[in-house]
């Protein structure tokens, strides 16, 4: 595809950089992303991938917003509350910009659904905010050979991760199986400081428009953890797992499960 001249004057800062340029631009033209969750986390990648031109972006979430989501769901407005989160999302993309095509899906990712789902897209985005949700995207991806990037975050803390399968490390090579319910604290339950998300997600973003122009060096391998009560980042390096169940020599996970 050719860039309209509408195209080439909106993302000029992009085309200037010489690891752009219009092919670098074309690329994200013709790029299919799916975030997976349009709060904390999916609100800034929302925002950055829409503004940076993703050609189609899927948008998944079953919930509807709600008065306390807004210290951190900067997607959202004061009048969306109620509404279903990605129909919100999806008027604040359109208003922002004209040029992405969405794909709206506002009911719950399940094991029995979400191959079909992410099947179509190039690039997928962890925006969850549960261990369920996070391992199932985990398996699929990697079942699926689809590439994604994880983030978690909790208080003034977060981590983020890129996996790539079957190359590089993923989520369950760090995290065997989900904790069991009621252990590890949410959100909901201890806060969070509505900027973790924020920084989190605009590095997704990143993330993800690196692969599609295939620059720059990937969160592979590698877990970032944040620290924002100290601003600090600590790098982790992780290796394949060959016991992963999911992605090692001998898999016992050969489909997703909720």
């Amino acid at each position: 595809m050719s860039l309209s001249e509408d195209q080439l004057k909106r993302y000029n800062r992009h085309i200037l950089l010489k690891e752009f340029g219009t092919e670098g631009q074309t690329k994200i033209a013709e790029a299919k992303v799916l975030v997976i969750g349009s709060g904390g986390l999916g609100s800034p990648t929302l925002l950055y991938l829409a503004a940076a031109g993703i050609g189609t972006i899927g948008i998944a979430d079953g919930d509807q917003l709600d008065v306390s989501n807004l210290q951190r769901q900067i997607i959202h407005s004061t009048p969306d509350i109620g509404r279903s989160k990605v129909e919100s999302a999806g008027d604040r993309i359109n208003a922002l910009n004209p040029h992405v095509n969405l794909n709206l899906i506002p009911g719950e990712i399940k094991a029995h659904n979400i191959l079909s789902v992410i099947k179509d897209y190039d690039f997928v985005i962890d925006g969850t905010d549960n261990f369920s949700s996070k391992f199932l995207i985990n398996d699929a991806c990697v079942l699926s050979g689809k590439p994604f990037v994880h983030s978690g975050v909790l208080r003034f803390h977060g981590q983020i991760i890129t996996v790539v399968p079957p190359s590089s490390a993923c989520y369950r090579c760090i995290f065997i199986e989900a904790p069991t319910e009621g252990t590890v604290p949410s959100c909901s339950r201890v806060g969070v400081l509505g900027t973790v998300p924020g920084i989190l997600g605009t590095m997704q973003a990143t993330e993800c428009i690196k692969y599609i122009i295939g620059k720059g060096d990937l969160l592979t391998n590698r877990l970032l953890v944040f620290d924002a009560f100290t601003m600090t980042f600590n790098e982790v390096k992780i290796n394949k797992n060959p016991n992963c169940p999911v992605c090692g020599k001998n898999p016992s996970i050969t489909k997703p499960e909720d």
